[in-house]
């Protein structure tokens, strides 16, 4: 059921993209009065659609992995290059705007889903000034080995001063086998050391083994499973677990995965009440792989003030949002380029199809903002200088403006064949990636 419901929820979201980044090109082309034969959804032969005008509109068999909008005269060696509508017969900068239609719708869409979001409902954190301070710290881990202990606080990072979680946590990713160095602050006095993140081989990321603190709190709980049967709500304040105190989403959940299947007891305070229940996990491989497990998310509880946001708010909080999502994207790109990252960090579609059924679970606000964070990703993709995506394009036009001339078909043709080798190539690494990320360690 867990898979069925993953699946409509990526068709959803996926759908969207494809349609919006799709118009972006389809808009540019009629407004410059290019003749568009073919505006699809994926790739491959035809398998339904219609005809309106000189369009056909149609879903291709491989229908999850994008679509793209044919214009005549487009492909190298194309009948119709001398078509007066074609799109090579279109001055240069009108093609540029043709092709960066698609990311600009891109772009647009995440903007204005954080801005619609944002009017009904924008949370902010209003307790930032508690600092980095470590919630807990993996036994055996590079944190342990540097002496990091839980209640240490994290005052400079490299050369930046109180940084910030995100800050930490950009560079343990990207930082796997190089040293961290790090000032912390532990009962009034501070020490310089030094944490050298290991590179987890199924995520392809730096780890270091250690969590923001903070208060934990029960997300979502899955009817018909142990939390549920036992009484455990969404909201309830997780104190301790086994006997351990809880400061940190990620102990909670070493605490249930190392049960062995023994009996949990679980304090908590619901409405400020203290409560305890004992809970069974079971082994279940329902959200990844088989592991002990109780049927309820877990998540951090910050202290937020819900309001709602004017148009011009909204908007500017929406742009900033994504300014840094953009340039956060970059840097994890830059990262791979420069092997500072694994490539296993990517995600494709099976990934995102995962998020998509775990967002969708978490309410609407959660699926806005995953369509806004893909929408985003996907738009700085298309944009890489890469053949067959729109970034390539961009250079090639680029190029052709420079020379005040178009480059021979032949040249055109063998970039086409390159690109849509790598595309393929690129396409099996993610869906080969992320089927290892779900399937079992060992």
């Amino acid at each position: 059921m867990a898979f069925f419901q993953s699946a409509f929820w990526f068709l959803i979201l996926i759908g969207v993209m494809i349609l919006i980044h799709e118009l972006g090109h389809f808009w540019a082309a009629r407004f410059f009065d290019v003749r568009v034969e073919t505006f699809s959804f994926g790739f491959g032969p035809r398998l339904f659609g219609f005809r309106r005008g000189e369009t056909d509109y149609r879903v291709s068999a491989i229908f999850f992995l994008g679509g793209f909008v044919k214009m005549a005269g487009e492909l190298p060696g194309d009948d119709t290059a001398n078509d007066p509508r074609g799109f090579l017969a279109k001055p240069r900068w009108q093609r540029l705007i043709i092709v960066l239609g698609g990311p600009l719708m891109n772009v647009v869409l995440a903007i204005a889903l954080l801005t619609g979001l944002y009017m009904v409902k924008y949370q902010k954190i209003v307790d930032a000034d508690s600092g980095a301070v470590i919630g807990s710290v993996a036994a055996n881990t590079p944190a342990a080995k540097a002496g990091i202990q839980e209640g240490d606080r994290i005052v400079k990072l490299e050369n930046k001063r109180n940084p910030t979680w995100d800050d930490i946590i950009l560079k343990e990713v990207e930082d796997a086998g190089r040293p961290m160095r790090l000032t912390i602050e532990r009962g009034g006095r501070r020490f310089d050391t030094a944490v050298t993140p290991v590179l987890d081989e199924r995520s392809g990321a730096g780890n270091a083994g250690w969590s923001e603190k903070g208060e934990v709190q029960l997300g979502p709980v899955t009817a018909g499973m142990p939390a549920h049967k036992v009484g455990l709500q969404q909201g309830d304040l997780i104190l301790s677990a086994a006997g351990h105190s809880i400061h940190a989403t990620v102990r909670f959940h070493e605490v249930i995965r190392g049960s062995g299947g023994k009996p949990v007891v679980i304090e908590f305070t619901r409405s400020g009440k203290p409560m305890q229940v004992t809970v069974q996990p079971v082994w279940s491989s329902a959200d990844g792989p088989a592991r002990w497990v109780i049927g309820a998310y877990v998540e951090p509880k910050f202290n937020v003030v819900t309001t709602r946001l004017s148009l011009p708010d909204a908007v500017r909080e929406s742009v900033g949002e994504n300014v840094r999502s953009a340039g956060l994207i970059f840097q994890v790109l830059q990262g791979v380029v420069e092997r500072r990252i694994s490539a296993k960090l990517l995600t494709g579609p099976v990934g995102i199809a995962q998020m998509s059924g775990q967002a969708a679970k978490q309410g609407p606000s959660a699926f806005i903002m995953l369509m806004s964070m893909v929408s985003l990703n996907l738009a700085v993709i298309n944009l890489m200088p890469l053949p067959i995506l729109d970034g390539g394009s961009v250079v090639m036009l680029i190029i052709e403006m420079v020379m005040r001339r178009d480059l021979s078909m032949s040249v055109k043709e063998a970039v086409f064949k390159v690109g849509f080798v790598f595309i393929m190539m690129l396409v099996a690494f993610v869906l080969y990636n992320d089927i290892t990320k779900i399937l079992p360690a060992g």
